[in-house]
């Protein structure tokens, strides 16, 4: 899978662009603020519908502009799709494939695949658990794109089982309030044991690319593990080795609503759902001990970066090479994990880097570079690219 074409409109810093890419590899050079991390920001969005660096869409939109609109040539085994994102100021974002509208911006996921490293990444390991959650979801409907239907339907359930427990908290609680809250119940269950599912399945497969990843980045460190950690799911549940079964949904629908019920009274107290999948964790271990307070900085980048190189192996082992995204990263390792990270990158179809200098990418990788400038006033800049022909450079290996 590779990129043949982008096109950004009022995204960010760039006011327009039309760039036309090849697989192999290609480095956007540029000093700092002068936009080039938005260039890997909008292919994660074309793949994700969400950015690295911030939670809600507004920021991405250029200052002065209501709209911004994203889009790619992906080219997958031959064959050709156009994907186009609309982000709305204050309105719902659409969407098109092969420049036809389509009703919901999620049914473009699955069209293109990436896998994006950046310095936001050790809070995979620091962070709170949102983070890891975040990582998990997003590797799971890279796998499985129907999922992010699922997840916006428990988010749903969510938030009005949460109001409604709220409002029988304040209130007497009626039998009317709980046979409601005993409807929501079986909604909640029902989408949170799909994710349920695919989130164990996950940590199953993941587990043993990411410990070859951490093993070949660190081999000195003590063996690197992951686990699902949650409150209310048995034991058995949780082994990262035990093989996901058919019947797992039916069985984590059921556990949900037993352990539903349990905490009901704490809920009505508390105004607050405490039993779901939006309360679990990734739970991430350096031999016994859990990597976050016990690694190293530098054993928390090597984790960070087995995360995201295990996922690119997993995907690529589906029959489907995700385009690897590098975004400022070389600056940050020592030269084992620039090695390591080279190596992965020298083998994928596609690789798109950022860097400020090109000391910053290792020389064996050769990649075309491209110049990332901005003109015009201090506070209305904006992006644009130097291309080889402007600059008259060929590759990294070239440049000064």
């Amino acid at each position: 899978m590779f990129i043949r074409a982008l096109s950004l409109r009022d995204f960010r810093s760039w006011e327009q662009a039309e760039l036309e890419l090849s697989p192999g590899r290609t480095v956007f050079l540029g000093s700092n603020g002068n936009g080039k991390t938005n260039l890997v920001e909008a292919i994660g969005y074309l793949a994700t519908l969400a950015s690295h660096r911030v939670a809600a869409d507004a920021p991405m939109i250029r200052m002065g502009a209501t709209r911004a609109r994203v889009g790619a040539t992906v080219v997958n085994t031959g064959r050709e799709l156009r994907i186009d994102v609309e982000l709305n100021a204050g309105a719902a974002n659409k969407a098109q494939i092969n420049r036809s509208p389509v009703r919901r911006p999620r049914e473009i996921l699955g069209i293109l695949q990436t896998v994006l490293f950046a310095p936001e990444d050790l809070s995979l390991v620091r962070g709170d658990p949102g983070e890891r959650r975040r990582f998990l979801d997003e590797l799971c409907t890279a796998r499985l794109p129907r999922l992010a239907a699922v997840r916006a339907d428990y988010d749903r359930v969510l938030r009005q089982r949460s109001a409604l427990l709220k409002t029988a908290g304040r209130q007497a609680r009626s039998k009317s309030d709980l046979s409601t809250l005993d409807v929501w119940d079986g909604h909640l269950a029902t989408h949170a044991a799909v994710l349920l599912a695919q989130r164990l399945r996950l940590v199953h497969d993941l587990y043993p690319h990411l410990a070859q990843a951490y093993s070949s980045i660190a081999p000195e460190s003590r063996p690197a593990t992951i686990g699902y950690r949650s409150g209310y799911l048995p034991p058995e549940l949780l082994d990262p080795a035990r093989a996901p079964q058919p019947g797992d949904e039916l069985e984590l629908e059921a556990i949900m609503l037993r352990e539903l019920g349990i905490a009901r009274p704490k809920e009505l107290d508390r105004g607050v759902c405490l039993v779901g999948p939006h309360r679990d964790d990734l739970e991430l271990l350096l031999g016994s001990a859990p990597a976050k307070g016990f690694a190293s900085h530098g054993e928390s980048w090597s984790f960070a970066l087995a995360l995201r190189l295990g996922a690119f192996e997993l995907l690529r082992s589906a029959g489907t090479e995700p385009v690897l995204l590098l975004d400022d990263v070389f600056a940050e390792l020592d030269r084992r994990r620039r090695t390591a990270l080279a190596a992965v990158a020298a083998g994928a179809e596609q690789v798109l880097i950022t860097a400020a200098v090109p000391e910053d990418v290792p020389a064996e990788l050769e990649a075309m570079p491209l110049r990332v400038e901005t003109a015009g006033e201090a506070d209305r800049r904006t992006s644009r690219i130097v291309t080889p022909d402007e600059s008259g450079q060929r590759d990294v290996g070239d440049l000064p």
